[in-house]
């Protein structure tokens, strides 16, 4: 099948990483060429400049991974568990005709879907396919319309970013970071709306330089999973991405990082609450309500001093207003000889959009006008569904 395709589309998805298939899955992809896009897990299998890379997949994704998987009639997916965020609610692929072939060592995630499975390694199986299909090509005019997809995409990623912000957004304090830190520098996340801004808006400077543990918004990994990291790659600088929210749940290896001498630059994005979920909440039809401390019912909205609690525990921190002293204070951490907190206040209603749907479950009865028109939106989008089990 894959050999008569005119469409294909590779996914690397996180299995490429825990295989060490990046260098197989790379050569592939050139070889036969074949557009390449990621998973969040998958992110950094190729560099952000590949001319194969055609942007991340999915709700978190882009617009031009999204249209690829829209008219692609062959996808290879590589040691993905293809869940929602990566498929779009399974919508992002719209080709009734199109083929599943899914390479994952666990039988359940490789069937998903009626898919053509392959039950093995990623390395290996790659291996093995590339032998199978021979000096198959994919006709050049696909790869050029991947190369096209992805310039639209960084060019509203550009002028997304050359906005003017007040407060700035995730994705313009993201783009400072990827301007200023240097390519061995390992990115961290997990939780609220900075794994899907990280996944949209981070251009990969290296292999296997990403680290979003995202699968259920993991609060309080992003600290004590970068003093892990930090263990791991004591050579390499590790940037944390913080919200605030998770910042309150889990905030004490901070301390440890600094009493161990594991230093990471924590960067604290302070949205004044849980601002993607009341996105999320609005989206759905629902009134802001308990999501943001200014739409919570307390006597008095108090915004927490991040950098007076980080430097409590031991670290050297500060609070910046504009990307201009954000860059600023990131050169000083960079340089700073123990954990290093950086504080910043962001948008809380200003997000990248990726060009996907997610399914998120809505009443079919309700006096609230929004909540129909987005029970309606559900309803027809639902349409665009892949079938299969």
């Amino acid at each position: 099948m894959l050999i008569a395709a005119r469409n294909p589309l590779i996914i690397a998805g996180g299995g490429v990483h825990y295989s060490g298939a990046v260098a197989e899955l790379t050569a592939f992809a050139e070889r036969h060429g074949i557009p390449v896009t990621e998973t969040v897990a998958g992110k950094a299998t190729l560099l952000a400049d590949h001319p194969n890379f055609v942007g991340p997949l999915g709700v978190t994704g882009s617009t031009s991974a999204n249209a690829m998987a829209e008219a692609a009639d062959v996808v290879l997916a590589v040691g993905t568990r293809l869940q929602d965020f990566t498929t779009g609610s399974w919508s992002v692929f719209r080709n009734e005709d199109m083929t599943l072939l899914s390479i994952n060592v666990g039988r359940f995630d490789a069937t998903k879907h009626q898919a053509v499975s392959v039950i093995g390694d990623a390395k290996v199986s790659l291996g093995e396919l590339d032998t199978a299909i021979g000096d198959y090509r994919a006709p050049s005019a696909w790869l050029e319309h991947g190369a096209e997809e992805r310039r639209a995409w960084y060019g509203y990623l550009d002028e997304f970013t050359g906005r003017e912000f007040e407060p700035p957004t995730y994705a313009q304090v993201i783009r400072a970071v990827n301007e200023v830190c240097d390519p061995s520098d390992y990115q961290l996340s997990a939780a609220g709306g900075l794994p899907g801004e990280l996944n949209m808006g981070w251009h990969s400077k290296s292999i296997a330089s990403f680290d979003a543990e995202y699968g259920y918004s993991c609060m309080g990994y992003e600290i004590a999973g970068a003093w892990g990291a930090k263990m791991a790659l004591p050579d390499r600088d590790v940037v944390s991405w913080v919200g605030d929210g998770s910042y309150l749940m889990m905030n004490s290896d901070i301390y440890s990082t600094v009493m161990t001498g594991h230093k990471v630059i924590f960067i604290i994005c302070d949205n004044g609450g849980y601002a993607v979920i009341n996105r999320l909440q609005v989206n759905t039809g629902g009134e802001e309500f308990n999501n943001l401390l200014h739409t919570t019912r307390h006597e008095r909205m108090f915004r927490v001093d991040f950098a007076q609690h980080a430097a409590a525990m031991g670290a050297i921190s500060e609070k910046v207003a504009t990307i201009d002293e954000f860059k600023e204070a990131f050169v000083r951490a960079k340089g700073a000889d123990r954990s290093y907190v950086i504080v910043i206040e962001v948008a809380q209603y200003d997000w990248t959009e990726g060009g996907a749907w997610w399914e998120v479950g809505i009443p079919e009865v309700s006096d609230r006008e929004q909540v129909r028109v987005a029970r309606a939106e559900l309803d027809a989008e639902k349409k665009h569904q892949r079938r299969g089990v």
